[in-house]
């Protein structure tokens, strides 16, 4: 009974940590790409900064992307709003 309770303590941890490290991941994308935004467009409303955090880590990548290409800010209002692919 011990053995099975130390072994189901040690697989939350690792599922804990696993999960925790995959959202400090997530969050530095974020702050990466507002950054890149910022820098590209200028100022980024914070209900923006919302949406953006909001993507899955894909969708982030895709807007990593398409930052590039971006010249206004309707630029990125009308990417979050075709489905942010």
């Amino acid at each position: 009974l011990q053995e099975g309770l130390q072994q189901g303590l040690q697989q939350g941890l690792q599922q804990g940590l696993q999960e925790g490290l995959q959202q400090g991941l997530q969050q530095g994308e974020v702050g990466l790409i507002i950054r890149l935004l910022e820098r590209r467009l200028g100022a980024i409303e914070p209900d923006i900064q919302i949406q953006i955090s909001q993507l899955s880590s894909e969708q982030l990548e895709n807007l990593g992307e398409a930052v590039l290409n971006f010249t206004t800010p309707e630029d990125l209002i009308d990417w979050l709003s075709d489905g942010n692919d």
